[in-house]
């Protein structure tokens, strides 16, 4: 069974954000990028059942600007087979992204689809939903663990009221939760063996899929500075800044 892992390249985890002087968007120039958190969850995941026999290939693949190949061979540097980065700048939307690995997926015939649920740069927990929707497979979404066999794939989620297990019949797709597992660290044996490793390069064009956007971004802007906090003598008095000057009760 193949398993096809999207990745997303991000503003390090680490690194304050800043907005453009124009406010047109965030600043990228310059600015130290990284493999989304989630995603590093997910290829890890996607190496784990390689190892273990229930998978034959890890596949990563990423939608964005040439650069991106720098967070694919960190991938690779992981433990993946192999790569596609379908370029595209600026970096399309979850909808299109979806239309995108859908033709991936139609190409390559994945039994898994792994992914991260969710992108810590937008934070829209939609692409794994959408290409669910788009190819009609079953989709098992924030998983903290996860069982696959020849029949089917177990998925452990979080749910309000605890814990949620359901039961996937492959091919399926699953969006994983920070829970799931701890990513390794790339050695440097393996980073110099992932230059040799294939990358594909791919566009939009090639994949008969229009990435026009959709939206338009109006302005960004910093939030307001949260003001300073005041101390109180009394539960009495807690109480009735919370009650008055607050209004949270």
């Amino acid at each position: 069974m193949k398993v096809l892992v999207p990745i997303k390249r991000v503003i390090d985890a680490n690194i304050k954000v800043r907005v453009k002087a124009d406010e047109s968007g965030v600043e990228l120039n310059n600015v130290k990028m990284a493999m989304n958190p989630f995603c590093e969850i997910a290829v890890e995941e996607a190496i784990r059942l390689r190892e273990s026999g229930h998978a034959e290939e890890v596949i990563v693949v990423t939608v964005g600007p040439a650069q991106s190949q720098e967070t694919l061979r960190t991938a690779l540097a992981m433990g993946a087979d192999r790569a596609i980065l379908v370029e595209a700048d600026p970096a399309p939307e979850p909808l299109a992204v979806a239309k995108l690995l859908k033709a991936i997926v139609e190409k390559e015939t994945p039994g898994l689809v792994l992914l991260g649920k969710q992108a810590i740069d937008g934070d829209n927990n939609q692409t794994g939903q959408m290409l669910s929707g788009l190819l009609g497979w079953s989709i098992g979404t924030f998983a903290s663990r996860l069982e696959v066999d020849d029949a089917a794939v177990r998925v452990t989620r979080e749910v309000d009221g605890g814990l949620e297990n359901i039961e996937l019949v492959p091919p399926a797709i699953v969006t994983v939760d920070l829970r799931l597992n701890e990513p390794r660290y790339a050695s440097l044996p393996n980073i110099m063996k992932a230059k040799k490793k294939p990358l594909d390069m791919l566009t939009p064009e090639t994949l008969g899929v229009d990435v026009s956007p959709r939206l338009e971004t109006i302005r960004v802007i910093d939030p307001p500075a949260r003001a300073a906090g005041a101390r109180v003598t009394s539960a009495q008095e807690l109480v009735d800044k919370l009650r008055n000057e607050a209004k949270v009760i």
